[in-house]
Parts: C-alpha cells; sequence; structure tokens
C-alpha cells in the first residue's frame, strides 16, 4: 500500500486479490482505497493475467502478480521464464520488466502433493529473475518494498504458515537490499544455513545446541538469486563447519549450489563434509505423520551438526 500510495504505476493483480481481500487477506483494505482499476481480480487463468502483467511492466507500469501460491505459477511459467526474464536481454534493453510475482510458497500442512511444492531453485535458475524468500515480518516488507521498486522481475515467495506470524516492523521507511544476507545468531562451532520459514527449525536447532555447549552461528539467506555466497564463506572460514537446512527436493537444490561454492573457495577451512538437509525425495503426502518425516525438522538438523562434529 505505501508503494502504491508512492508510485500511481504500482498495482496488484491476481484471483481474489480485490472483492475478497486476498486468499489470506494480504490484500485488505486495498480495494476501497485504490479502486477497481488498481487492484484487479481475475479469472483463474495465470497464463492470461501473468501475460498481462508482463505487458503492462514492458509498458512502463510496475504490476505486483499475485499468485494464490506458486504450484499454480506452474501454469504461467512460460510467461515468466520466456517472457519477464529474458524480455530485457532480447529487446537489447529497450524493455525492463518491473514487475514483482508474489505469492507462498512451501508447505501449509495438509495440502498434499500439488499444493506444498518448493520451486526457489527452479526460478532461480533462469538468468534476468531475482528470487526473494523472507523469513520474517520486518524482511518481508523491507525486501518486498524494494522488489517493487526493482527494474528486474522478482519472484516473491512467502509461506502460508507465516502469515499469522508477528514481529517488529518499524513505522518510518526502510528497504533491504536484495542479495544480502544476515546473520541472524552469531556463533563459532558450526555454521547453519536456511532461508525463508525454514529458518525456524535452524534457530530452534541453534538454541537446543546452545544447551549443549555448541555455539552454532546461523545465517539467512533472504534472497536466492543472487546468493550472498560471501557472508556464508566467512562464516565457514570461521566455524570451519557447514550445515544447510532447505525446504527443497533434493537434487540441484539452493543447498546443493552453496556446498560448491564453499567446497571452491573455503576448501582447506573445512574440518568436516558439509551437510545438507533437504525434503525427502518424494512428492509430500497428505498424512501429517508423514509430512513430519519427510521435512526438514529439529531432529534431523541437530543429528547434521553431531555429524559434523564428529559427536
Amino acid at each position: 500500500m505505501e508503494e502504491m500510495e508512492r508510485d500511481e504505476k504500482v498495482f496488484l493483480m491476481g484471483e481474489e486479490v480485490a472483492e475478497y481481500n486476498g486468499a489470506y487477506k494480504v490484500s485488505q483494505g486495498m480495494l476501497d482505497k485504490f479502486g477497481p482499476e488498481r487492484v484487479i481480480d481475475t479469472p483463474i487463468a495465470e497464463l492470461g493475467f501473468t501475460g498481462v502483467g508482463v505487458g503492462a511492466a514492458m509498458n512502463g507500469l510496475r504490476p505486483v502478480i499475485e499468485f494464490m501460491t506458486f504450484n499454480f505459477s506452474l501454469v504461467a511459467i512460460d510467461q515468466i521464464i520466456n517472457g519477464a526474464a529474458k524480455m530485457m536481454s532480447m529487446s537489447g534493453g529497450q524493455f525492463p520488466i518491473p514487475i514483482v510475482f508474489r505469492g507462498p510458497t512451501g508447505n501449509a500442512g495438509m495440502l498434499s502433493s500439488q499444493h506444498s511444492q518448493n520451486f526457489e531453485n527452479w526460478y532461480a535458475n533462469c538468468p534476468g529473475l531475482k528470487v526473494v524468500v523472507p523469513s520474517n515480518p520486518y524482511d518481508a516488507k523491507g525486501l518486498l518494498k524494494t522488489s517493487i521498486r526493482d527494474n528486474d522481475p522478482v519472484i516473491f515467495m512467502e509461506s502460508e504458515l507465516m502469515y499469522g506470524d508477528k514481529g517488529e516492523v518499524p513505522e518510518e521507511e526502510y528497504l533491504i537490499p536484495i542479495g544480502k544476507a544476515k546473520v541472524v545468531k552469531e556463533g563459532n562451532d558450526v555454521t547453519i544455513v536456511s532461508f525463508g520459514k525454514i529458518l525456524k527449525v535452524a534457530m530452534e536447532a541453534a538454541a537446543e545446541l546452545e544447551k549443549d555447549g555448541v555455539s552454532a552461528e546461523v545465517i539467512d539467506l533472504r534472497t536466492v538469486r543472487p546468493i550472498d555466497y560471501e557472508a556464508v564463506i566467512n562464516s565457514v572460514k570461521k566455524t570451519n563447519r557447514l550445515v544447510i537446512v532447505e525446504e527443497a527436493w533434493p537434487l540441484s537444490s539452493i543447498a546443493t549450489e552453496i556446498t560448491y561454492h564453499v567446497q571452491k573457495y573455503a576448501f582447506d577451512y573445512l574440518d568436516a563434509p558439509i551437510h545438507k538437509i533437504n525434503n525427502m525425495d518424494v512428492p509430500l503426502p497428505y498424512a501429517p505423520t508423514l509430512i513430519d518425516v519427510i521435512l526438514p525438522n529439529v531432529k534431523r538438523t541437530l543429528d547434521a551438526v553431531n555429524a559434523v562434529m564428529y559427536r
């Protein structure tokens, strides 16, 4: 709302964002404030309204396109990858695409396979896109404002399970740069890297380790394209051990990419092999007992830390 007040070129479009105030009430009150020309309900046609957004961005507007969940963005992925991400390059710089695609990612409990997927690494693989995954209210606001002002397409991935979270958010305006990780807990014995809602797992594990005399440094990536490799490498040079916790399938994950960079640029500092924790390599089931087994959790994180510390 602040960005729409600041810049009349910003508008919101997606399913149920207007009359219903958003599927998760994210856009509550915005239709009344800005009207139907800037808060636009769409048909259930992601490919169509995503294409409208890309065209609007090419013509100088700053659309914010909401997907009810990023699982549904697969219907629109041609417009995102072959349109938004490549248009600046293909037009020789004539068409910047200042557009934000936002919505929830990952599991939200018992929603089964087609509504519980993580595509951060998919989108991060594509040149031309920036990919942001906030872990708390403060970062969500500062990063979203930066994303809306950015002249490149930004994938802004939230979490249904975090929409009810509360945290301190300053009244004064602030921006958080894209591509800058944050050390959320300093430590000396092991580095734990995560992002998004799974950062809570990392922090809970770090608290348990502290009780056992292990000092874990926890890094929140905040964005996964670009990745702040320097922050991770500097931490590993201090702690000499690395565990990465990520809610995504293991093959070609963000954790895999970080592992490669650390072994290349900080190999001589490692006292143990890097461990990464991902979802099990299966579609997410419906049963809550199976969900608990398949997702990254505190026990798996503690086991990984104990392994890299040879405990």
